[in-house]
């Protein structure tokens, strides 16, 4: 199987769409939607792309915002129920984010990435292709769960009794991982298996840089949601709102941007002139 197939998530796109429902996950209304249309700020009839749209719930916000909208994400499945649910108006097309030939240069003002990039390995080809499609001055802007306190197998909520306190473990950070999640442990244990790839912040910050795609806005975004009363209420609210669930990320298309370095100092991989 080659990694673009691995990674497609047709093989859950039943028990994916039932998850988010027709307007998008419960997140996806009350936090991340009206992030990214705020760090957007769109203007009616730009053209935007939704990478790794899923059933396109972020597509249809961005639609009804007044966008020009392309979608692509890698599972046909999905696609198929983005058409199906969504105005003739948007456009959307099976595909490989990380190499859309069909798409030609400059062809889009703003992107999107939500609850993708942590999903892709390699990402480097990913933020290429984005510089490719975004004419200069088009802004990008990438949501992910915050890879410093949301690393599956290696952060958790932990207790300490001595100052009813709640806080965020993280046992690892610096090293990139692979990592299995079972999208049905309950019913179809292993399954539905998909792959989420922890890295460090650095690395989405100077892969970025090194497309020409320089970061000029980052946001980190808490739950909206409140804890039933009980006695460990107020501990839970006070850390839901501390220890931040969403990492947003905008940057803009620069021309002729010097090679963002490493901590060593070698240049990473730039675009060719």
């Amino acid at each position: 199987m080659d990694t673009a197939q691995g990674e497609s998530w047709d093989h859950i796109a039943s028990l994916y769409d039932s998850l988010s429902a027709v307007r998008g996950t419960e997140f996806q209304q009350e936090i991340i939607i009206p992030g990214i249309l705020r760090l957007l700020l769109l203007r009616r009839g730009e053209r935007v792309l939704d990478q790794a749209c899923g059933q396109g719930a972020v597509s249809k916000s961005l639609h009804s915002e007044g966008a020009e909208v392309t979608g692509v994400d890698l599972s046909p499945r999905l696609i198929d129920i983005a058409r199906r649910r969504s105005p003739k108006a948007i456009r959307y097309l099976v595909g490989d984010v990380r190499r859309l030939d069909s798409l030609p240069d400059t062809e889009f003002d703003a992107v999107v990435c939500v609850l993708a990039v942590q999903n892709i390995e390699p990402i480097a080809p990913l933020f290429a292709e984005s510089a490719r499609l975004l004419r200069t001055g088009g802004r990008l802007v990438v949501v992910l769960n915050h890879p410093v306190f949301r690393i599956p197998r290696q952060s958790s909520w932990r207790w300490d009794e001595e100052r009813k306190l709640l806080y965020r473990g993280v046992d690892r950070y610096l090293t990139p991982l692979r990592i299995p999640i079972d999208m049905a442990p309950f019913k179809d244990r292993g399954r539905k298996t998909t792959w989420t790839y922890h890295r460090p912040l650095q690395t989405y910050v100077n892969g970025l840089a090194a497309a020409g795609l320089w970061t000029n806005a980052l946001e980190e975004w808490p739950s909206h949601k409140s804890s039933q009363p009980g006695p460990k209420a107020k501990a839970e609210n006070r850390a839901r709102t501390e220890f931040p669930m969403f990492l947003a990320l905008r940057a803009v298309r620069v021309p002729d941007a010097p090679a963002a370095r490493d901590a060593s100092g070698t240049p990473f991989p730039s675009l060719p002139a």
